[in-house]
């Protein structure tokens, strides 16, 4: 069963979260996974927490899928780059 993730990222070095954007459709696209939608200026509606900068809706063939990506020890590199250049926050959605 396809499942979905949230992606929400607060950007704190441009340069470093743009050598990301550069890998990260290889290291989602290893696991089975692509980006549904994204968006570099999100429309906030609501915020508890700081608002994102940039919003990504993953899409996973099932939940051990998007686990494996998560935690791929050849895409820590890569992981790396991501919470570097910002503060991100990944939810899993029930499909």
């Amino acid at each position: 069963m396809t499942i979905q993730a949230l992606a929400m990222i607060t950007v704190t070095d441009k340069e470093t979260l743009s050598a990301y954007r550069e890998k990260a459709a290889d290291a989602l696209a290893k696991h089975g996974g692509s980006v549904v939608a994204a968006d570099p200026e999100p429309l906030v509606l609501e915020a508890a927490i700081d608002a994102p900068n940039i919003t990504a809706l993953l899409s996973f063939p099932d939940t051990k899928a998007a686990q494996a990506w998560h935690a791929d020890p050849e895409l820590a590199e890569v992981h790396a780059l991501r919470n570097k250049g910002g503060k991100s926050t990944i939810i899993m959605l029930p499909d």
